[in-house]
């Protein structure tokens, strides 16, 4: 929740000039809150930067005022949706259940999800990372036929190390993001694995990018703070380059 319309605008348009003069050899997605979207789309060559929403309602539409449906998303020009940021599980108490509602429903409308898991600090300090990591998959999206998997992305986030200034090391992160990618090839088979994103969401900054960009299985980054200032969020993309 940062920006208001016309900083959220100006930042758009800053970075869509950016990497047109200088063009990514990554896709580069943002991500904005709802009241953004219609005019961002405006502004963006989605050619160079596609356009999400932060995340959507678990309901199709009707009498849930206040909540903004999948079929509104899409409408806007978005062509992704997070769900799942830990944020939402934490503060608004989202449920396997309704996140599994939400993906059916941006899936149905034509939206590619980037869909958030990861573990608290107790349950990382426990050792659980792994079955926290399966238990939120296989609750909102193992369900999915493997035509519909395809449209997700997974983003791995170490909630202990968002804005915390703790960072999981490269090791750490490589070490579950390969986990990750190994219970999709037990599910899904290795193609499909292999084909399926994961990002990397913590901390992650301009100066840690390139070391955690060069691992195996981690195939881009869910930049949070650091995406609120073109220059800094230009560092993370360009270095896809190194």
């Amino acid at each position: 929740m940062n920006l208001n319309l016309q900083e959220g605008v100006a930042l758009a348009k800053e970075l869509n000039e950016a990497l047109a003069a200088d063009k990514p050899n990554c896709d580069v997605v943002i991500c904005t809150p709802f009241i953004h979207l219609a005019s961002v789309a405006k502004e963006l060559n989605q050619d160079i930067i596609g356009l999400g929403a932060e995340n959507c309602a678990d309901k199709e539409k009707g009498a849930f005022t206040g909540e903004v449906s999948a079929e509104m998303v899409k409408s806007t020009g978005a062509q992704y949706v997070i769900l799942g940021h830990s944020e939402r599980r934490e503060y608004y108490k989202e449920t396997p259940e309704i996140l599994k509602e939400k993906v059916l429903l941006a899936l149905k409308n034509g939206l590619k999800v980037i869909f958030c898991i990861g573990e608290s600090l107790a349950e990382r300090e426990a050792n659980k990372q792994n079955e926290v990591v399966k238990a939120e998959l296989e609750g909102s999206v193992f369900n999915l036929s493997e035509e519909d998997f395809r449209k997700i992305i997974i983003a791995y986030e170490p909630i202990w190390a968002i804005g915390t200034g703790k960072t999981a090391t490269a090791e750490q992160a490589e070490e579950i993001h390969a986990y990750i990618r190994s219970i999709v090839a037990e599910k899904y088979g290795q193609a499909v694995a292999e084909d399926t994103s994961i990002l990397y969401g913590g901390s992650c900054k301009a100066s840690n990018a390139p070391e955690l960009f060069a691992k195996a299985d981690i195939d881009g980054g869910l930049i949070g703070g650091a995406s609120l200032k073109c220059a800094d969020f230009k560092g993370i993309i360009d270095a896809w380059k190194k």
